[in-house]
């Protein structure tokens, strides 16, 4: 037989298909679901890849010493069950099945839509009860209504499709997806929540659950929908606050709800929006159909074949489809190009729809590729989920309608090696550019049209202004009265007493009202905080 083949452990309960397609590619199969404890920890290390699902825990602990484990795959989406920063430290790939429960998912949001429009629950009930009230149950019609949909992947847009097969009209908004490639799919794009919410008669969301999502639909946002209005979630508990919403339900604000998820799971049962007649609620059903268990367990097993019996990874959410040497010597690049992402998600306004990297020097002979989807990754996660690698950044990017191009040029002009990132906007373009400095410190080179030398770390405040006398003075004193110390600046500017830019390191977060009255200056034009990693401070994924 030769050499011993590799063994899968399976610790959630996986659908036949799964473990046949396992079978069928020769793997050795332990399938023993709900094991705890050292049996679990034992049964992990024996295996060289492991199937989970909602039910094992893979925490930090039980990866401490992950014996020979090498990939762990989730059949289903969320890996909040899985330590992924301690599996990517012992170079373990975490990968998702992204794909298998899109379908049932956006069913079951177009099921609560039709159920929360015809009062089904409630009817049924009354019904059961041996009641027949047909005026007391009257609804509406979904033809013709708007449904606003926040956030527009798989999920999202597989909802969008089927609404309009409902006739609806569809609003999405997402800030990663540009207008023309919603438009394709028959969704007109808003640009901002503020836009979308007063239009709409029934809202959806369908984004993950991250900080910047976490009650993302609060009582502000509910109180800019129109009187009568719905909404629904069938994501993640928590991205629409359950408190405002009960307030606003209580109001008449709103006509109706309908949720799949809490933020705990179970809710406690006296909970308000459980005890709502006008709420319709389901125990997080969104994949549960037979053929989505199916279909994460073929996705799962398949994800596994591929990368123990052909070394391949798919829908990493981690960092370790690179290889390692390759990576260490690109170290400095890598947190070069993730930097002027992280600095263009922060200063730029508006969707973005384009970045141009260009190459010059040094750096233009390694593996560009792998500099692009740090820059990628920057640029993404500052308002993505945490998930966001150099494995799965470009492809995040492209569903997102952004287009990433790369221009190399091995000659040397003015420095050694020089990335120059040029972001485009539907309203403007922006150019950073950034080189090494000694071999190992990263400096910003340039911003727009100025040419500086500014240190990338920490939190950088960035102005344009007229190059007048007095104006460092006076932003020095009113930071000296907040308590704010500024470590370094630098001024970039064309002529004296043109247009310039300024760069102030700044050893805190200035408070807004430090920042108000640096902006009520005449003489300046505009304003960014931008927070970057501390110096020498590499992303998780970088392991």
């Amino acid at each position: 037989m030769g050499t011993e083949m590799p063994r899968v452990f399976i610790s959630d309960k996986l659908e036949a298909g799964g473990i046949d397609l396992l079978q069928q590619a020769g793997l050795e199969i332990d399938n023993r679901p709900g094991l705890k404890g050292s049996d679990l920890l034992e049964a992990m290390r024996a295996a060289d890849g492991m199937i989970v699902r909602s039910g094992t825990r893979v925490s930090g602990e039980l990866l401490e010493n992950p014996g020979k484990l090498r990939a762990i795959v989730r059949a289903g989406v969320g890996v909040d069950n899985i330590d992924v920063a301690a599996a990517t430290r012992k170079g373990i790939v975490v990968m998702n099945t992204p794909g298998g429960n899109t379908v049932s998912t956006a069913e079951h949001t177009i099921t609560l839509l039709l159920a929360l429009a015809r009062h089904i629950p409630a009817a049924d009930q009354s019904l059961h009860a041996k009641k027949w009230e047909r005026t007391k149950f009257v609804g509406t019609q979904l033809a013709g209504k708007t449904l606003g949909i926040v956030g527009l992947g798989r999920v999202g847009r597989g909802v969008a499709r089927r609404a309009t097969g409902l006739d609806m009209k569809v609003i999405g908004y997402d800030p990663f997806l540009a207008p023309d490639r919603a438009a394709q799919l028959g969704i007109e794009a808003a640009a901002d929540l503020q836009t979308l919410l007063p239009r709409v008669d029934f809202l959806t969301v369908h984004t993950p659950l991250t900080a910047e999502t976490t009650a993302l639909i609060g009582a502000k946002e509910l109180a800019l929908m129109k009187k009568g209005a719905r909404v629904l979630n069938c994501a993640r508990g928590g991205i629409i606050h359950e408190g405002a919403l009960a307030e606003a339900l209580k109001s008449g604000h709103l006509a109706g709800a309908a949720l799949d998820v809490f933020v705990d799971e179970p809710p406690p049962f006296d909970h308000p929006l459980l005890q709502m007649p006008n709420v319709v609620v389901t125990p997080h059903l969104g994949a549960s159909t037979t053929e989505a268990q199916e279909s994460v367990a073929l996705e799962a097993a398949q994800l596994l074949i591929d990368f123990l019996i052909r070394g391949t990874v798919q829908f990493a959410v981690n960092m370790a489809a690179v290889d390692r040497t390759e990576l260490e010597e690109l170290r400095l690049y890598v947190d070069m190009a993730r930097r002027l992402g992280l600095l263009h998600a922060q200063m730029c306004q508006g969707t973005i729809r384009r970045a141009e990297l260009s190459y010059r020097g040094e750096v233009a002979r390694r593996s560009t590729k792998l500099i692009t989807a740090a820059f990628a990754a920057g640029l993404l996660e500052y308002r993505l989920d945490q998930n966001v690698n150099i494995v799965n950044a470009e492809l995040l990017a492209r569903e997102r309608g952004i287009e990433i191009v790369e221009e190399i040029n091995t000659k040397k002009g003015d420095f050694g090696t020089l990335i120059r990132a040029q972001v485009f906007t539907e309203k403007k373009a922006y150019t950073a550019a950034a080189t090494l400095f000694g071999n190992q410190y990263l400096r910003l080179v340039q911003l727009g049209p100025y040419h500086l030398d500014a240190i990338m770390d920490g939190v950088m405040l960035i102005f344009t202004h007229r190059d007048v006398p007095g104006l460092i003075g006076f932003i020095g004193t009113i930071f000296g009265k907040h308590q704010v110390n500024i470590a370094q600046m630098t001024v970039g500017r064309q002529i004296a007493g043109g247009e310039a830019i300024a760069v102030l390191n700044l050893d805190s977060q200035p408070p807004q009202e430090a920042l108000d009255e640096v902006r009520a200056h005449p003489q300046i034009s505009s304003l960014s905080v931008v927070r970057l990693p501390a110096v020498g401070e590499m992303p998780a994924w970088f392991g």
